[in-house]
């Protein structure tokens, strides 16, 4: 006569569960960084000024290539 003996995992503690909890965590912080960013007035200010036409931005005295220094002008140095 042959017994068979099956063993349950359904009770052994895994890692992947907390790891996977901790890497959502973060994964929605930096998803927030990346929304409040892309909603930032400069960023919006990029993107209006990306859709004028070459003769517009140079109208303005800006340079289709110099956008995004002009925009964020005051926050860096080059």
């Amino acid at each position: 006569m042959a017994y068979n003996s099956t063993i349950s995992q359904t009770n052994v503690p895994t890692i992947k569960a907390p790891v996977a909890v901790i890497g959502g965590f973060f994964a929605a912080i930096w998803n927030g960084l990346i929304a409040a960013g892309a909603n930032s007035g400069r960023m919006r200010q990029v993107t209006f000024l990306q859709s004028k036409t070459d003769e517009e931005l140079a109208a303005m005295g800006i340079k289709r290539d110099d956008i995004v220094h002009h925009v964020f002008r005051d926050t860096y140095y080059v």
